[in-house]
C-alpha cells in the first residue's frame, strides 16, 4: 500500500511544490514536482529529490542528548529540559546570555514562530543570527530608504524586459531574497520574449553562463560600479523619476565623485561598459536591478545594496510591473509604529551597531572571551553551525568550549553542537507542519501554500513545542505560549482601525479559529487577519481555504502598492540617508586603492545548502566539491600543481586546486559549509573538505550592517610544501 501527498519543499528559498509517495511504513519512496503548484508547476531541483533521503538519515538525533565531560548519554525529555533549567538559573545576569538562530530557522514553521518568543523570554540583547553572515545590508538599506527593513523590492521576473544582476547565482542558489520556483526557466523565459538579462560576477557562473552578457567586476568593488552607473544617468540626463523622494540632489552630488573613468579602474570593468549599462537601463521598457550574497558579504555591503534601489528608483522602475516590486504575503498585518533605526545598542566589546535587533556574529566570539560584566556565558544555538558559518570559525570554535552552559536545538552532533551541554533535537521535517511566513514576503508573485504533518510525532515534542517550552523556562512562566500570543494578537487587532476586527469581542474571535495545533491556529490568524483574509474583508482566507487546496493557491502577480509599504517618518522614499551618505566617503576615500594581488570569494552548489545537506549521499560528489577555483594563469604564474596553501591574516588550509577559466585572475573561490573532519555524522565525515572560514576576518565588517565579509578577502597562495616567512 502506498499514498501519494503534497509538501512544499523547506530547502531553499524556491518553496517549490512537491508530489511525494509513501509506504505503508510511512518511508518516502519517490519524489517529483508538484505539477498542480500554480507557483512551482513540477520544478524540482537535487534538494528537493533527496527530501526522503534528508528526512530519513540514521544520523539524525532521535531523543535528547546531554554531555558529561567528553561522553554524551540519550536522556528522556523531561530531564534534559530540567538540564536546560538548571544551567539557566545559574546565569545571575541575563546580559550573559545569548542566542544564536541558525539559517533553517527561516524554513521552519516553527522557527518563524517561536523564536521571537524565545528570544523576549531570554531577555537578552545578545542575539545573533545567520543573516549578519548574509544578508542584512540589505534590511538596513531597505529600512533607512523605505522604512521598513522587511520593504524589500524583488525583480518582477515574469515581466521585466531587463535585468541587471550582481552577486547572485539562482541557477545554483534557486534565489534568496527573491522567491522564485524554477529562477533558470523565468531566465529564460525572459531571454525567449525578447528581454536581455546582464550578470556581474568575477566568476562566469551557471547563470552568467545563461546570459546575454556577463561582465567580470573585481570582488568586493559593486558599488564603485553602481556609483558609475548612477554618475551617468544624471551626466547624461537620463533620470526618470516616478515617486516623490527626499534627498535627490544628494545622491547627485554624491555620485559625482564616481565617474565611470574613476571607477573602472579599482572595478576591472572597462568605462564604456559602465555608461552602456546605464544606457541600456535607462532605455529599457522596463528594468529592474538585482543584487544578492557576493554584494551583501562585502566591505560596503549595505552601500551596494542601498544604489541598487536608487538605480531601481531612478530609472523609474520601483514599484511597477517588470520593474522591482513589493510582493503581498498572505500573512503580512500590521505596520512599524516607529521609524527604523540602525545602533539603538551597541556591543559590549567592539561597539558594533545593533541591526533589526541582532548584534553582529563576527563578534560572539569576543563576548565570550572578554571579561567583565555581561560577558556571554550561556548561549542557545537553534538551528545552525556557527563554526563552519561564521567567520574565523576556529576562533569561535575555542570560544565555544568557555561557556559555562550551552543549550542546542539540532537534529545533529556537529561542530558546533558538540560543544553543547545539551542537545534538544526537533523531528524528521514530515512530522512537522510548514508556512514559509519569511520566504513569502519575497515572491515574485503573491501565492500561499500550507503543508500540514504527514506523519505523527509518536510522543516526540514538535518544533515548536521544544521551543515554547525553552520560552517558557527562561521566562519562569507556565501556561500555553500559543494562547498567549494569540490572545495579545486578537487585542491589537480588535484596537487597530482598518483592521476588519476593530471593536469586535475577542473571546468570540478566538472560538473561530481552527488548527489542530498552536501553530495551526497562529497561521490562521494571521492568514484571516491578512490581506487576503475572511477577518479583512478582502477576500477569504484561512487555514481551511489552504488545507482545502493543498497544491497551494496562486494570489496573483505584484501589483503597484509603495504607498502600503512605505514607512519612513516623513511618508517619501529616503534617497539619501544620512548614515549612508557618511560611508560614501569611506567610499570615496579608497577609491584609488590598490586591489590585493590575489581575494578570496565564496561558492554555491546547487546540491548543497549552506553546512547541512552534506551527510545525503546523492547531494555530495560530482560538481559539489570541496575546490579551490583559480584561474589557469595564477596556476601557472605561481607554479602551482594539483593543491596549494592558501593563508590569510587569520589562519590557512591546503586545497585541491580546480584550474579553470571562468574565474577572474587574481580571484579564487572556495564555497562554504565544509569541514567535517571527525564529524559523527558519515557521509559528511567521508567528504569532509576544509571550511573556508578558518581564512575569513571576524574584524572586518560592512559598517553600516554589521555584516560579515567573505568577499574580496586577500590571501596568498604558494605550492605546498614551500615554507613563508610570517
Amino acid at each position: 500500500m502506498t499514498s501519494t501527498v503534497h509538501r512544499t519543499c523547506p530547502l531553499c528559498e524556491a518553496v517549490c511544490g512537491l508530489t511525494l509517495t509513501l509506504d505503508e511504513g510511512g518511508h518516502v519512496t519517490s519524489v517529483r514536482g508538484d505539477k498542480e503548484d500554480p507557483f512551482s508547476k513540477g520544478f524540482i531541483c537535487p534538494k528537493g529529490a533527496s527530501l526522503g533521503r534528508l528526512d530519513e538519515d540514521p544520523d539524525r538525533l532521535r531523543r535528547p542528548l546531554i554531555r558529561e565531560g567528553d561522553l554524551w548519554r540519550e536522556v528522556g525529555w523531561e530531564e534534559a529540559f530540567a538540564a536546560v533549567k538548571a544551567g539557566l538559573d545559574r546565569v545571575a545576569d541575563r546580559r550573559s546570555a545569548a542566542i544564536y538562530l541558525g539559517n533553517p530557522n527561516a524554513h521552519s514553521m516553527a522557527g518563524a514562530l517561536y523564536g521571537a518568543p524565545l528570544i523576549k523570554a531570554l531577555g537578552t540583547r545578545n542575539v545573533y543570527s545567520a543573516s549578519t553572515a548574509d544578508q542584512m545590508p540589505k534590511h538596513v538599506a531597505s529600512g533607512l530608504m523605505f522604512g521598513h527593513p522587511l520593504a524589500i523590492p524583488v525583480p518582477d521576473l515574469d515581466r521585466t524586459d531587463y535585468l541587471l544582476m550582481l552577486g547572485a547565482n539562482p541557477l545554483e542558489s534557486n534565489g534568496s531574497l527573491c522567491t522564485a520556483p524554477d529562477f533558470p526557466g523565468r531566465l529564460k523565459a525572459l531571454r525567449g520574449r525578447g528581454g536581455r538579462l546582464v550578470v556581474v560576477d568575477p566568476r562566469r557562473t551557471r547563470t552568467a553562463a545563461l546570459a546575454d552578457e556577463h561582465v567580470f567586476v573585481r570582488p568586493g568593488t559593486d558599488a564603485y560600479l553602481l556609483f558609475g552607473i548612477v554618475h551617468t544617468l544624471f551626466a547624461e540626463d537620463l533620470v526618470t523619476q516616478t515617486h516623490q523622494v527626499n534627498g535627490l540632489g544628494e545622491v547627485r552630488e554624491a555620485a559625482k565623485h564616481f565617474p565611470p573613468e574613476a571607477v573602472s579602474g579599482r572595478t576591472g570593468v572597462p568605462a564604456e561598459v559602465i555608461v552602456r549599462l546605464a544606457r541600456e537601463l535607462a532605455g529599457a521598457r522596463t528594468a529592474a536591478v538585482y543584487a544578492r550574497i557576493g554584494t551583501c558579504t562585502a566591505e560596503f555591503g549595505t552601500l551596494a545594496q542601498w544604489l541598487v534601489d536608487v538605480l531601481n528608483v531612478l530609472t523609474g522602475n520601483l514599484d511597477r510591473p517588470g520593474g522591482a516590486m513589493f510582493p503581498k504575503p498572505a500573512t503580512e498585518f500590521g505596520a512599524r509604529r516607529r521609524p527604523y533605526q540602525v545602533g539603538r545598542w551597541k556591543s559590549r566589546v567592539r561597539g558594533l551597531p545593533e541591526s533589526n535587533g541582532e548584534l553582529p556574529v563576527a563578534t560572539l566570539a569576543d563576548e565570550i572571551e572578554t571579561p567583565g560584566e555581561g560577558q556571554v556565558t550561556f548561549l542557545i544555538t537553534v538551528a545552525g553551525n556557527p563554526v563552519l558559518s561564521a567567520p574565523h570559525g576556529a576562533r569561535l570554535d575555542a570560544a565555544f568550549g568557555r561557556l559555562d552552559f550551552m543549550v542546542s536545538v539540532d537534529p545533529y552532533l556537529n561542530e558546533t553542537t558538540k560543544h553543547a551541554n545539551v542537545i534538544l533535537p526537533p523531528p524528521r521535517m514530515l512530522q512537522s507542519g510548514h508556512y514559509d511566513f519569511a520566504l513569502l514576503g519575497f515572491a515574485v508573485r503573491n501565492y500561499a501554500r500550507y503543508s500540514p504533518p504527514l506523519l505523527p510525532l509518536d510522543g516526540q515534542p514538535s518544533e515548536a513545542q521544544i521551543l515554547a517550552r525553552l520560552a517558557m523556562i527562561a521566562s519562569g512562566l507556565e501556561g500555553d505560549l500559543d494562547e498567549f500570543v494569540i490572545g495579545e494578537m486578537l487585542r491589537k487587532a480588535t484596537e487597530t482601525p482598518g483592521s476588519g476586527v476593530e471593536g469586535r469581542d475577542v473571546a468570540g474571535l478566538r472560538a473561530e479559529l481552527e488548527g489542530e495545533t498552536g501553530g495551526e491556529r497562529r497561521l490562521d490568524l494571521m492568514l484571516k487577519l491578512g490581506p487576503y483574509g475572511e477577518w479583512a474583508g478582502k477576500g477569504d482566507l484561512s487555514l481551511r481555504k489552504l488545507l482545502d487546496n493543498p497544491h497551494g493557491l496562486d494570489l496573483g502577480p505584484l501589483e503597484p502598492r509603495l504607498g502600503e509599504v512605505l514607512k519612513t517618518a516623513s511618508g517619501l522614499i529616503e534617497l539619501a540617508p544620512p548614515q549612508i551618505i557618511e560611508d560614501v566617503e569611506r567610499l570615496r576615500g579608497k577609491l584609488d586603492e590598490d586591489p590585493p594581488e590575489i581575494v578570496l570569494i565564496g561558492r554555491r552548489h546547487l546540491r548543497s545548502n549552506n553546512s547541512w545537506l552534506h551527510n545525503v549521499g546523492p547531494l555530495v560528489g560530482g560538481s559539489n566539491t570541496c575546490t579551490l577555483q583559480i584561474n589557469p594563469a595564477d596556476v601557472t604564474r605561481l607554479g602551482l600543481d594539483g593543491e596549494a596553501v592558501v593563508r590569510s591574516a587569520k589562519g590557512q588550509l591546503t586545497v585541491p586546486l580546480e584550474p579553470t577559466d571562468t574565474i577572474m585572475p587574481g580571484v579564487v573561490s572556495l564555497p562554504h559549509g565544509w569541514g567535517h573532519a571527525g564529524s559523527s555524522q558519515s557521509v559528511a565525515a567521508e567528504h569532509a573538505g576544509v571550511s573556508v572560514n578558518t581564512l575569513t576576518d571576524e574584524s572586518t565588517v560592512d559598517v553600516l550592517s554589521g555584516n560579515a565579509v567573505f568577499n574580496g578577502v586577500p590571501v596568498t597562495i604558494s605550492p605546498t610544501g614551500v615554507i613563508i616567512a610570517q
